[in-house]
């Protein structure tokens, strides 16, 4: 059995495996070689990184609300043992996602790269699917009562 030392570990694993391959590698690979689009340099390079930064902060924030809160990790092997609904979870229920997704955009738009944004399209609908017919089901199966309060109150992307 994993103790809570190895919870640090186990998390910086999580993250390098699945975000990090997924909104890291992934898009890295995809733009190498494409051609960039004509409204790329200046302001809209730097609109790029604005919008990486701001997903990879919001990612961030979630990651720390489930080691500390949840006392576990993103990873689907090793969920956290507490329903998270603090922090950017007080006003969506998926910001992990969403500043993965924020990430990929940011990602496309420093790179001019339309092939990452329709991989970040790609990777939204996937998210969606995992939500609705793995996560949630999921959820309400281990913090039923706690669950089905929080989804009452909070909305599963945040505005919509």
């Amino acid at each position: 059995m994993m103790t809570d030392r190895s919870l640090p570990f186990r998390a910086a694993f999580a993250i390098l495996a699945l975000p990090g391959m997924v909104a890291g590698y992934f898009p890295w690979l995809i733009h190498l070689g494409q051609e960039r689009w004509p409204l790329n340099g200046g302001v809209w390079h730097w609109l790029g990184l604005a919008i990486g930064l701001g997903g990879f902060g919001i990612f961030a924030s979630t990651v720390r609300e489930f080691f500390v809160r949840g006392r576990g990790t993103l990873a689907p092997w090793d969920p956290p043992r507490a329903l998270v609904a603090e922090g950017p979870y007080r006003w969506c229920r998926n910001p992990m996602y969403v500043g993965v997704l924020l990430l990929i955009a940011g990602e496309a738009r420093w790179w001019g790269s339309g092939e990452v944004l329709l991989y970040g399209g790609a990777i939204g609908v996937i998210f969606h699917l995992r939500v609705v017919y793995f996560e949630e089901p999921w959820l309400e199966r281990s913090f039923p009562e706690a669950w089905v309060a929080y989804r009452g109150r909070v909305k599963r992307w945040g505005l919509i």
